[in-house]
């Protein structure tokens, strides 16, 4: 029975390291659509990655936010005002 035990123990952890894997490529490719996301709404609202601020970064997030929220009520000229 310790054999079947060790062989048990052996395929969970083999589990748990593929697991941790896919974990890592999920967390990657999270990363990699958020900057592509990123990127695309900068360049769609014609922003200048030089003259763009924290606050400006965290406006844009709320600004998003409410328009995946509540797009009924989302005025797109409010995104001008404040850049």
């Amino acid at each position: 029975m310790i054999g079947g035990i060790i062989v048990t123990q052996s395929n969970l952890e083999k589990q748990e390291a593929k697991l941790k894997q896919l974990n890592q490529k999920i967390k990657a490719e999270k990363n990699k659509i958020e900057q592509n996301l990123g990127k695309q709404i900068i360049r769609s609202a014609n922003l200048d990655y030089g003259t763009l601020t924290t606050p400006q970064i965290k406006m844009i997030g709320q600004i998003t936010s409410l328009i995946r929220t509540s797009p009924e009520s989302f005025n797109g000229s409010l995104l001008m005002m404040y850049f």
